[in-house]
């Protein structure tokens, strides 16, 4: 992507902020509202369907499992010093998973309606009392609090993308 194209799309990138599964619950409320209304756009290389999905889909591996390994031990290291950092800041846009197809996993083609209520779900069942049964693969054991921070985090970037 040219740097021309990154600051355009930086200047549409919407910084956004949880800090509870309820407000990104709401979020994705106002975009089902904003889809409905025809007023939703996705901004970046994803559609809305696929944003949505992603999210969702990160959420659920720690339920079903996580579609690639563990990142190389000293990758891992340095991933968990800047853990605190990242729930409390934030994740960087752009980044990358090593060796994985595309950059990442689960952002799959699906109707912006339908990827929204899968998301809708996954969060439902992150506030719920189900513990997953997968540690993270870059991160490894992290408390029920740091994994609804760190899937938070994940929400405001991804749907940082999607504006009405």
């Amino acid at each position: 992507m040219s740097a021309g194209a990154q600051q355009e799309l930086g200047a549409q990138w919407r910084k956004l902020r949880f800090e509870s599964i309820a407000e990104c619950k709401a979020e994705v409320e106002r975009i089902i509202e904003a889809q409905r209304a025809g007023q939703l756009r996705a901004h970046g290389q994803w559609s809305a369907g696929q944003v949505l999905a992603h999210v969702a889909a990160w959420i659920e591996y720690g339920y079903v499992g996580y579609p690639i390994g563990k990142p190389p031990f000293f990758i891992r290291w340095i991933l968990r010093l800047g853990l605190r950092s990242m729930l409390a800041r934030g994740m960087s846009r752009g980044v990358k998973i090593p060796g994985v197809k595309g950059g990442t996993t689960g952002a799959d083609a699906m109707q912006t309606l339908e990827a929204a209520e899968r998301l809708v779900k996954a969060l439902e069942r992150l506030e719920s009392d189900e513990e997953p049964k997968f540690d993270s693969p870059a991160f490894g054991a992290m408390s029920m609090a740091d994994r609804v921070r760190l899937n938070l985090r994940h929400a405001e970037l991804h749907l940082g993308y999607l504006s009405y």
